[in-house]
């Protein structure tokens, strides 16, 4: 897809504090990232440190881990780490998106948000039937990923609450592959909140904002 940054940039407003990126990939994200951001750690299968990558990395005014193991398993970080966790065309191409999901939400604090955008499942019958008999082809092509999922309910099943949503097309594509699921999600509290950062927004003002904005 072509003319994505305007659309990373948006997606990524509210990152802050330690940032976990599933599906980091060669760090097409990190020159995004709002000023409130401390850190970055990078989940992707590959961290082969090629030339471009090298580029970025150094060019990110924070600190950037890479971590060599794909999303879909046991994460190797304690319970309620990070403030922020991110995924940018990532879920598509997880086998068990929803253990996955899961994960990610254990390891975010209670007041943290989850920033996320993703191509899926579309509204349209037209276009979800063709998405249908194209995604086994498209599957074993293009590395497992999947056209046909339905983002939405699969952040909502991981125990995540939804509080902004775009659904929308993205221009340039066939329309199979363009159906664009853009959000954040807080996690659901079920115990008390860590005490705010010291420097930049907490994780509560970030919620607060997003609530205000939104009217959630």
């Amino acid at each position: 897809m072509s003319g994505l940054g305007e659309l990373r940039a948006r997606a990524l407003a509210d990152a802050q504090g330690e940032v976990l990126e599933a599906g980091f990939g060669t760090g097409r994200n990190l020159r995004y990232y709002p000023p409130a951001v401390r850190r970055v750690v990078g989940l992707d299968p590959m961290v082969g440190l090629k030339r471009r990558v090298a580029e970025r990395i150094a060019a990110a005014p924070f600190p950037v881990e890479r971590v060599a193991l794909a999303a879909g398993g046991r994460l190797p970080f304690d319970d309620a780490r990070f403030d922020t966790v991110v995924t940018t065309w990532t879920l598509c191409s997880i086998s068990d998106v929803g253990a996955a999901l899961r994960e990610l939400r254990r390891v975010l604090r209670p007041e943290g948000v989850y920033l996320f955008v993703e191509h899926g499942r579309s509204n349209d019958p037209r276009t979800l039937r063709r998405q249908e008999f194209w995604n086994p082809l498209h599957r074993r092509l293009a590395g497992g990923c999947e056209l046909e999922r339905p983002i939405d309910r699969l952040v909502r099943d991981a125990g995540f609450t939804i509080v902004r949503l775009a659904r929308y097309l993205h221009p340039g594509g066939p329309r199979i592959f363009s159906e664009m699921y853009e959000g954040a999600a807080l996690r659901e509290r079920h115990h008390r909140a860590p005490p705010e950062a010291q420097t930049g927004r907490s994780p509560a003002m970030v919620t607060r904002s997003i609530r205000r904005t939104f009217g959630k």
